[in-house]
């Protein structure tokens, strides 16, 4: 009998020396929602399209059950732990983003969250919500773009710096959305390396600072990770051999050789909606890491329908064409599980 007694302390005690030293998650995501638009008229921005009595005849009930989609996939990926920063675009406004803290099915997780209103023609922007209990923001702007052959406007980019709570570290997140290939990819890409050259230009004047921070590049990009934009001009890296803290690595290169991708256009798979870290946080003797394993693309079969154009799956979209079918988004979210 003392024995089993005996075995059962020593079992105990192993167990909570195990769960002490066990690392504990830091999940970040990034969602593209597509068209996520309230139900105001906002009289500078080209919103009719989604107006009470416009023409996609957008009213509450569809408002709300966007809402509800949109907290479903945050919960969804989440799991037990609900993801700490969640980077979101094709967002319309402060009053969409307080509806969705607050009045939809994530009201009760205690999300907080940080969204400038930017020029974008349209109305859409990025915005970041973040949990409270897991990272403290002491900083926030919208950067903005201008373009170098063009007085046309877009979307800013949104930088916020913080503290990861459980370890003090301090993080920079940028969540962006670049332009759109409309008119071709080729005679786009101007427009996009335009914002990766600014992107670029921000991320130095951090490592100019600081050679070891701790930086995360969020968003849908519009470009694969081996277009120039990406590649040569932000000089976001696939992670192949070793790593440099003052360095950015793609951690989407790996997806994309998998085949994976976000976001489906003509049949074919696109790592559109990437995430990328400096290398730092690559360092498993940081406080705070990840590996390029801990990427994923998050393709649950709810968020997916059959392709019946191109075969396979497709992302199950809240419009398709001019038709409402009541989905998420034309994009898959993506997220990184950093430990500590």
């Amino acid at each position: 009998m003392n024995k089993i007694f005996l075995i059962a302390i020593i079992f105990l005690i192993s167990n909570s020396v195990f769960s002490q030293t066990e690392r504990q998650n830091f999940k970040i995501m990034f969602y593209n929602v597509e068209n996520y638009f309230d139900l105001e008229d906002d009289p500078e921005k080209a919103d009719e399209e989604y107006l009470p009595g416009g023409i996609r005849a957008w009213n509450a009930s569809r408002y709300y059950t966007k809402q509800a989609n949109i907290s479903k996939v945050i919960s969804a990926v989440g799991g037990w732990q609900p993801p700490a920063i969640i980077g979101l675009c094709e967002v319309e406004s402060d009053r969409a983003m307080s509806d969705l803290t607050t009045k939809s099915p994530l009201k009760n997780l205690g999300y907080k969250y940080i969204h400038y209103e930017s020029p974008d023609f349209r109305g859409i922007d990025v915005a970041m919500m973040y949990q409270r209990d897991q990272f403290h923001p002491n900083y926030s702007e919208p950067v903005h773009v201008r373009f170098s052959s063009s007085a046309s406007t877009t979307r800013d980019i949104l930088y916020v710096r913080g503290t990861v709570t459980a370890t003090d570290d301090t993080l920079h997140v940028f969540v962006t959305h670049w332009p759109s290939r409309l008119g071709g990819e080729l005679e786009s890409e101007e427009r996009r390396v335009d914002v990766a050259k600014i992107l670029r230009g921000k991320v130095d004047s951090i490592f100019n600072v600081q050679p070891s921070a701790n930086i995360v590049i969020m968003g849908d990009f519009n470009d694969h990770p081996s277009n120039t934009s990406i590649l040569n001009v932000l000089d976001a890296n696939p992670l192949n051999e070793g790593f440099e803290p003052e360095k950015l690595y793609n951690l989407s290169f790996r997806l994309e050789e998998q085949g994976k991708g976000s976001h489906k256009f003509q049949g074919e798979w696109g790592m559109l909606d990437q995430i990328i870290v400096s290398g730092n946080l690559l360092d498993p003797s940081n406080s705070i890491s990840a590996t390029v394993q801990d990427m994923h693309v998050f393709d649950a079969d709810f968020l997916l329908e059959d392709d019946k154009a191109f075969l396979g799956k497709m992302p199950r979209r809240t419009y398709l064409g001019m038709s409402y079918k009541g989905g998420f988004s034309d994009h898959l979210p993506v997220y990184v599980d950093l430990w500590y």
